[in-house]
């Protein structure tokens, strides 16, 4: 997942870092709007990450929300498939 999606998906991504992370107050989940370097310096500045750390985090949020959007929409076409 590039920076584009993470931004462009951000609304539903918000979820699953707040489960994950659960420090960051709604003010700061608005002011990171999906910008990776700035989600990559929070989690560095509220949990002491190191900035490789962090990257490597932020890299396995985006990778697990990747798979489940291709999961979803996979069942997605499995369902209207059935349905024709």
């Amino acid at each position: 997942m590039n920076k584009d999606i993470l931004q462009g998906q951000w609304k539903q991504i918000v979820g699953k870092i707040k489960e994950k992370w659960g420090k960051f107050t709604e003010d700061e989940l608005t002011k990171i709007n999906g910008r990776r370097d700035i989600l990559i310096g929070k989690l560095q500045e509220k949990y002491g990450m190191a900035k490789e750390r962090a990257e490597k985090e932020v890299h396995d949020l985006e990778e697990s929300f990747s798979r489940l959007q291709e999961e979803n929409e996979s069942r997605s076409s499995d369902s209207l498939k059935r349905q024709f």
